[in-house]
């Protein structure tokens, strides 16, 4: 089977310290963590960042001091920057960090309820930000929360001068007001993406109680895998986890004991279309 990509999603915009204690916040806490994930089987982090007192924030600056301390811990680490932030974020703050040239950036296809409120993805501030990843040479990774973004995406292909193969989705289901981590949703999800997109990969994060349901599908599947605080506090059900790098090694265990193998950092970035280092 093909090797397969372990993402680290260690803070997030939404998850609190009074949730989860064990959260990285300061740029050092997110560097020592992305290093145990790293050791664990991770070789993408997914980074949003905090201020101080916990708080989400889109600020350059923060994150250019997380993706620096990130990069001296462990230096093979793919670096990939939310540009969601919170929800509610300004536009041209969500997109202002791509200017510090991570490896990749999220690009999400769409809008959605999220919770009580709403994760809005003008039409045209999706074209705005893929140009924006073509001006600065970043890699997108797509983020899809239900079929039909699959269809935006498809379509912005074929106009061809937006988006371009080969592509990383990324399926975000179970968020409240998108589609569920069910089986048969993830199930649709690989039929639809293979029969619209079919040269492109494709990876899930199960939020909450979805986590392991679609984990345990996507590694007998051919997909990758993030999981983290951002996606999942717990354990087990009712056990808070205690650090990222514990729910990383779960899944790096059960890929290994299936013959899945854990993609080297060469590997995962020829999987994910980036230059080699």
């Amino acid at each position: 089977m093909e090797p397969i990509i372990l993402t680290a999603a260690i803070t997030g915009a939404e998850t609190t310290r009074k949730d989860q204690p064990n959260l990285p916040i300061t740029p050092q806490e997110q560097a020592l963590e992305a290093k145990s994930c790293y050791d664990a089987g991770a070789r993408v982090v997914h980074l949003h960042v905090r201020e101080d007192d916990g708080s989400p924030t889109q600020r350059l600056e923060r994150f250019k001091d997380s993706i620096d301390a990130i990069r001296k811990a462990v230096p093979e680490m793919i670096i990939q920057i939310s540009t969601g932030g919170a929800v509610g974020e300004p536009f041209e703050k969500r997109l202002a960090p791509l200017a510090l040239k991570p490896d990749m950036g999220t690009l999400n296809a769409g809008t959605l309820n999220f919770g009580s409120e709403i994760f809005i993805n003008h039409p045209s501030d999706i074209i705005r930000l893929a140009e924006a990843f073509k001006e600065y040479g970043v890699v997108p990774e797509v983020e899809v929360y239900e079929s039909g973004m699959i269809d935006v995406v498809a379509k912005l292909i074929k106009q061809g001068n937006i988006v371009h193969s080969p592509l990383h989705l990324q399926f975000v289901l179970g968020v409240p007001g998108g589609m569920s981590g069910k089986p048969k949703n993830l199930l649709y999800m690989i039929e639809h993406l293979k029969e619209e997109i079919p040269t492109a990969t494709w990876a899930v994060a199960g939020i909450g109680r979805w986590h392991l349901p679609t984990a345990m599908l996507a590694l007998v599947s051919g997909g990758h895998i993030r999981c983290g605080f951002e996606d999942n506090i717990f354990y087990h059900k009712g056990i808070v986890a205690d650090s990222n790098a514990q729910l990383i090694s779960r899944i790096a265990r059960i890929a290994q004991e299936i013959g899945r193998p854990l993609a080297t950092p060469q590997q995962a970035r020829a999987i994910l279309a980036l230059p080699a280092k």
